[in-house]
């Protein structure tokens, strides 16, 4: 035991990966229990929400939009890049005292690269019950081409 604590042995300098390993659990434990009294851990989200899918002519882009009005969004194609941005507004009660408070405001920016080509002429946006579709069409050299075969 005087000698391991001396000289390290049997690792003659090198540390332990397993030890190191149960400091670095010990250390995000502690972290953790700052949480709960009131450290605060940054959270990294991404909104808006996107599902990004493609038919034989088109690719389609939905975004869960809640209580965005759409005078507050801008959308912009570069290349075969689509940026939806904008900013989420929400009133906040300066009488009241929040317990929780999960909804964030502010301006927002995401960015999404589409698998083809796209005809940027024709891309069509639309805002329902707080879903923003976006529709591009393909552009023709990206679409599907059947090949004759000839006998």
């Amino acid at each position: 035991m005087i000698t391991r604590r001396l000289f390290d042995f049997p690792e003659f300098g090198w540390r332990n990966p397993i030890e190191e390993m149960e400091r670095m659990r010990r250390y995000i434990d502690q972290l953790m229990g700052q949480a709960d009294t009131g450290f605060r851990i940054p959270q990294a989200g991404v909104f808006p929400l996107i599902n990004l899918t493609e038919k034989k002519d088109a690719y389609i882009l939905r975004a869960e939009l809640p209580g965005i009005q759409a005078d507050n969004l801008d959308i912009q194609t570069t290349g075969r890049n689509i940026t939806i941005s904008g900013e989420r507004k929400i009133e906040a009660d300066q009488n009241a005292t929040y317990h929780r408070r999960e909804r964030q405001a502010g301006r927002f920016s995401r960015a999404l690269t589409l698998p083809g080509d796209i005809d940027r002429d024709k891309i069509e946006a639309s805002l329902k019950n707080g879903v923003l579709t976006v529709t591009a069409p393909k552009s023709e050299k990206a679409k599907a081409r059947q090949i004759e075969i000839k006998s």
